[in-house]
């Protein structure tokens, strides 16, 4: 009976809502309903109502958005005998419609985020035997001799924990290679990493071949070893000490389950982040995805494997080959493979691990290139509508997932539109500015609404559009190639730990200083045909507004490919550890408040570090050490000494490999202060603030860069790779300017 009553309120108010959608109103009368939608939505907002008002609120919203697309639909298109302006228009219209459909896919995705419980707590004797694994290509030895180190300090039972190292730079055939320069660089590795995992007590493990790259590599894994339980990290996603116990209790409660899925916290900005100054207080990028996105697709069982940072089910894995590798996003395909054959996922929002991101905007475009491709590969080789056995909410959320990464071909076309309006007299908007204002205006001013209402905390008014606009140069031609050869694209390690010494300009700089020109000219034509061409003077008004912000998004994006300093000290973390430091017969105890594997901050008991000066030698050890230490002190040089009572010493660490348990302790014993960092990122801004924030940066951005692109593109700006060496192979860059751009992962 209470289905029943279910589908009869489903379908009156499915057939109010289409009454309303398609009544013919007066501009007038249009602006009056669609403000007043509005004043609710905001009033939803500011009060930060839930529960039912969040379905009101996406309700009323929803009535508004689908009023314009039914107006544009109906009285907007050129007419088809004016091809000129029928082509384009037809285009924006479908580019449009794209839009809506995606906002409807996001909004079933997160209208109902899960908050999961906490796992149980497991007693030693039922806890399943864990393999760790840790695929590595080309990460130098002190990346992951942090991460090995810290998966080996997780707190499990010791005989049911397993930890493996997984070289792809070191396998037969990098060593066996022709070339004497690649076979001597892959010995070498080998011998060091084998040398390190000695020292550490951790199993290393390569292979043949390079075949199928990363899901070749963790197959090989699978193949050699038999825990009950696989957990992957990245060689740079350090585990915090309960990593296992906040996950694995959940593959007890659900026979079922493959996935356990964390988020990826980073210890350093992307390049956005870096080279505006936003880090400190403006969510990170991939917030919105973790924070509200993931835990939509875990209410519809559609949480998906991230690559890292992640427990799966053994006995799910052999079901389906081991990892899938036929796209390049091997974690994301071998979740579909699973969902299709009524496998379980779970995610918990909570960071536990720690890495690194790309620091330079080459090295980022080549990540999400392959992160664009590898998806995009998804939706043509197995495309989740057809995919049998997927529930209809599944194939709605990998859909959604998929479909998201052809957002540079959208890009291109708002940009280009107002562009051939104002430059080529093309008319693909047929309209008045009253009808705009009724419709175009309002139907924005609602979409933001809902956008800041659901993502607010995590993602600021305009940064997804820089995002999007920075992004797209690059992977419009990544979308392109892989359109036209799904099969083509390969595998490549994102390059991280460069650094600069100064500021300089991107190698991939020219195409924004380029658009950014043709948007300011274009500007100073329409402001022209305004004084000259009254007759459509309300529609130039509209078109050069349109046009005006992609100048203002355009302005702020070369503030991004101006690369500004960055002196890389790889993962660094806030800390509380207690320690002690022995100088000769002198002892002296501090508390770290801060830790890298390269050094750290040490607030010294008062007066303490007035005795210390620059290049003292001596030893740290920890005040509480764990039980599973190899040695318990390690040395330290005196890098700076404190100058006031509040000023931390500072420490330089020269580690060998047996001391990385004890930087270990210091940054990873746990993450509750980098978790105190993230929440207290995730705040409102009002659109006023964050408008005024982008015109800012608008205006000083493309002044910057251009004194810096005067000067020769650098102040002293050579590139240098301090923690992770480019691979061998490695062509993300070159082939970013070409047309095989490389694709992958989500």
């Amino acid at each position: 009976m209470s289905k029943k009553f279910s589908f009869v309120i489903w379908a009156l108010s499915s057939a109010l809502a289409a009454f309303l959608i398609t009544q013919p109103l007066g501009n007038s009368v249009q602006i009056v309903l669609s403000v007043f939608v509005i004043g609710i939505l905001a009033m939803i907002s500011i009060l930060r109502l839930d529960g039912i008002w969040r379905h009101v609120f996406l309700a009323l919203g929803t009535v508004v958005v689908l009023r314009y697309a039914y107006w544009r639909t109906t009285s907007t298109l050129p007419p088809i005998d004016d091809l000129y302006s029928f082509i384009p228009g037809i285009l924006l219209y479908a580019v449009e419609m794209y839009c809506i459909a995606m906002l409807a896919a996001n909004l079933f995705v997160v209208s109902d985020p899960y908050e999961r419980p906490p796992a149980p707590r497991l007693k030693d004797e039922d806890c399943p035997t864990v393999d760790v694994f840790v695929p590595s290509y080309n990460e130098s030895s002190d990346i992951l001799a942090l991460t090995l180190s810290s998966a080996k300090a997780m707190h499990y039972p010791k005989d049911k924990l397993n930890i493996f190292l997984l070289d792809d730079g070191g396998t037969d055939q990098k060593r066996n290679s022709p070339n004497p320069e690649v076979s001597e660089a892959a010995h070498k590795r080998a011998t060091e990493l084998k040398d390190l995992c000695a020292d550490l007590g951790v199993t290393y493990m390569t292979r043949a071949e390079n075949a199928h790259a990363k899901a070749g590599n963790l197959n090989n894994g699978l193949m050699r070893t038999d825990g009950e339980l696989v957990v992957v990290f990245d060689a740079d996603h350090a585990p915090e000490r309960n990593f296992l116990q906040e996950t694995i209790g959940y593959f007890s409660e659900n026979e079922k389950l493959f996935l356990v899925q964390t988020p990826h916290f980073f210890s350093n900005p992307d390049p956005i982040e870096h080279n505006l100054g936003t880090f400190t207080h403006m969510p990170s990028e991939n917030e919105m995805f973790y924070g509200k996105i993931q835990k939509g697709l875990d209410r519809w069982n559609a949480a998906f494997f991230c690559g890292s940072a992640a427990v799966l089910r053994r006995e799910a894995l052999d079901e389906v080959g081991g990892f899938s590798g036929v796209t390049i996003t091997e974690d994301c395909e071998t979740a579909l493979e699973l969902h299709s054959r009524g496998w379980h996922s779970a995610y918990v929002d909570k960071p536990l691990i720690s890495g690194l991101q790309p620091e330079t905007f080459s090295s980022f475009i080549g990540q999400r290139s392959r992160w664009c491709q590898g998806m995009i590969q998804i939706l043509l080789l197995k495309n989740p509508l057809f995919k049998a056995g997927l529930t209809l909410p599944q194939r709605i959320c990998y859909l959604s997932t998929a479909m998201f990464w052809f957002f540079p071909v959208y890009c291109a076309v708002f940009f280009c539109a107002p562009l051939l309006f104002i430059l080529f007299n093309m008319k693909f908007f047929v309209a008045s500015s009253g009808d705009f204002l009724a419709y175009s205006v309002t139907y924005l001013v609602v979409t933001e609404l809902i956008r800041n209402h659901l993502y607010g905390k995590v993602r600021w008014p305009w940064v997804s559009e820089l995002y999007s606009y920075t992004q797209s140069v690059y992977l419009l031609r990544a979308v392109v190639s892989v359109i036209a050869h799904p099969r083509r694209p390969t595998f490549n390690v994102t390059a991280k730990g460069m650094s600069t010494r100064g500021d300089r300009l991107s190698e991939l700089s020219l195409p924004y200083f380029l658009i950014f020109a043709v948007l300011g000219l274009t500007l100073f034509v329409a402001a022209y045909r305004y004084s000259t061409e009254p007759e459509i003077s309300g529609q130039l008004l509209i078109v050069g507004g349109w046009n005006c912000l992609n100048l203002i998004i355009a302005g702020a994006a070369l503030g991004v490919v101006t690369e500004r300093r960055n002196d890389v000290a790889g993962i660094q973390l806030p800390s509380s550890a207690s320690v002690q430091l022995t100088f000769g017969e002198t002892v002296l105890s501090g508390t770290v408040i801060e830790a890298s594997s390269a050094g750290a901050r040490v607030m010294l008991a008062r007066n303490a570090g007035t005795a210390l000066r620059k290049g003292d030698y001596g030893r740290l050890s920890l005040t509480s050490p764990s039980s599973n230490l190899i040695v318990s002190s390690m040395p330290i040089t005196i890098s700076a000494q404190a100058t006031g009572e509040n000023t931390p010493t500072v420490l330089k660490f020269d580690p060998e490999a047996h001391h990385y348990p004890i930087i270990s302790e210091l940054m990873f014993r746990d993450l509750d202060q980098v978790r105190a960092l993230r929440a207290k990122r995730q705040k409102r801004v009002s659109m006023i603030g964050s408008s005024l924030t982008f015109i800012k940066w608008a205006i000083s951005c493309p002044i910057a860069a251009l004194g810096l692109a005067m000067s020769g593109g650098s102040s002293d700006g050579d590139v240098k790779q301090q923690k992770i060496s480019q691979p061998a192979n490695s062509n993300e860059v070159p082939l970013l300017v070409s047309v095989n751009a490389k694709g992958g992962v989500l």
